[in-house]
């Protein structure tokens, strides 16, 4: 595929995919996404990725980049060191990263993952 892709900014359609149980740390999300690109070939992923309040456990095994169009969220490392976003602003989450993903306002982002 040689053609320019277009991430759409709207919301996602539904939020239909739940935080798996032992991940759980507060609440019950449920998270939606919208593929805008797939090429498992160079392992690289875009789209759009929404989430109810709540949060979980992560463990990063790619390196994600998070653009924010809507909501407010907190990243706690297992170390203990949190970083908050919101609207406008934008983050990369490295490959190896582990600790807590706390969504504390409803969230829409663009996302851009290397595998």
């Amino acid at each position: 595929m040689n053609e320019i892709v277009s991430v759409t900014l709207e919301p996602v359609a539904a939020l239909d995919v739940a935080i798996a149980p032992e991940k759980l740390v507060r609440g019950a999300p449920m998270t939606g996404l919208r593929s805008a690109y797939e090429n498992e070939a160079t392992g690289f992923y875009a789209g759009v990725w929404e989430s109810q309040v709540g949060a979980w456990r992560v463990a990063y095994d790619e390196d994600e980049l998070c653009v924010i169009l809507a909501g407010r969220v907190r990243l706690v490392s297992d170390a203990g060191d949190a970083k908050e976003y919101g609207a406008g602003e934008s983050f990369v989450v490295p490959r190896g990263f582990s600790g807590v993903w706390e969504t504390l306002e409803p969230v829409r982002k663009i996302y851009a993952i290397a595998t």
